[in-house]
């Protein structure tokens, strides 16, 4: 019992040194999306709150209420297209099944400008 429990902790640090390896390599991961008429632009992180916000001057024009809805579903898919690119890099050292059950689903990315790092 004890060989099997110092192997999977052996496991657990080999896993854990090859993702902080590896994400040192490809640097933070990020996901962008704009709305369809670019007056709402989010860059996020997966699983955590939008790093930018841009807003242009039209975006206004949506009033207080538009304007928050509209941030947050534009917050939502920049959130996802930084869960699937999570899922993109770190699958290479994690079992990718191991990922999804986390919450980083690898899923297209549905923005135009694609994933930015």
């Amino acid at each position: 019992m004890d060989d099997d429990v110092e192997r999977a902790a052996r496991k657990v640090r080999d896993v854990e040194q090859a993702v902080s390896e590896h994400v040192a390599r490809s640097g933070p991961i990020t996901g962008r999306a704009s709305s369809p008429d670019g007056a709402v632009t989010v860059i996020a992180t997966p699983g955590g709150p939008p790093q930018q916000i841009a807003v242009s001057p039209a975006a206004l024009r949506m009033g207080p209420q538009g304007l928050a809805a509209e941030i947050m579903r534009i917050a939502e898919k920049a959130q996802r297209n930084a869960s699937s690119r999570l899922h993109q890099t770190l699958e290479r050292v994690v079992d990718p099944r191991e990922l999804t059950e986390l919450g980083f689903a690898r899923g297209q990315d549905d923005d135009e400008f694609g994933w930015r790092r």
